[in-house]
């Protein structure tokens, strides 16, 4: 799978701690594929991307929803 993610806008997870470090971000711009990346990267990546069909029950399943 391969998309462009230039420009795309980033969030940090809820769960990240404040000073900047060991931050997992997510974008939402891509219909059915969500972008991860490591906030200590984002400039050099990698970017995995990963459909947004797996994505869903993998967050479910960290909350304990699964």
């Amino acid at each position: 799978m391969r998309a462009d993610v230039k420009g795309l806008s980033w969030r940090k997870s809820s769960y990240s701690n404040g000073d900047g470090g060991d931050c997992v971000e997510v974008s939402d711009d891509l219909p059915g594929i969500v972008p991860v990346r490591d906030t200590k990267l984002a400039a050099v990546g990698p970017v995995l991307l990963f459909p947004a069909a797996v994505w869903a029950p993998f967050i479910r399943a960290v909350q304990g929803r699964a």
